[in-house]
């Protein structure tokens, strides 16, 4: 199997574990606490991120990069512009077409998931 191939595979399977963390968290703060939907939204990004960088970091690229709070804050900085890739296609579906907020979620997942695959394999993990 193609080595890219492969860890876009793995990639995808640490994203969908963050994928169930992300709509829990969003879910919990957005119908249960009652915060906005998309500060919700952001909450549950960052949750899913860090546990998508130890996941990432341990199973997808194997680093063995000593300089763990440097990677991680690299690791960070692709997901924030993933969050903001996520959150624009979030406000786009949901606001201006009106589509369902969870579809809609879903959706911006995925266009912020091809962001954080290529930047994180040639920057972060390169």
């Amino acid at each position: 199997m193609n080595f890219l191939l492969l860890k876009f595979i793995k990639f995808a399977c640490v994203g969908f574990s963050g994928l169930i963390i992300d709509f829990a968290v969003t879910y919990i703060c957005k119908e249960k606490i009652k915060i906005h939907k998309f500060l919700s939204n952001a909450i549950g990004f960052v949750v899913a991120a860090t546990n998508n960088y130890i996941l990432n970091r341990l199973w997808t690229f194997e680093s063995s990069n000593s300089q763990i709070g440097l990677e991680f804050i690299e690791f960070f900085g692709v997901s924030v512009v993933g969050l903001g890739v996520n959150s624009f296609v979030l406000w786009i579906l949901n606001e201006k077409f009106k589509w369902n907020f969870y579809f809609s979620k879903l959706c911006a997942i995925g266009c912020a998931t091809i962001w954080n695959f290529l930047a994180n394999y040639y920057f972060t993990f390169a």
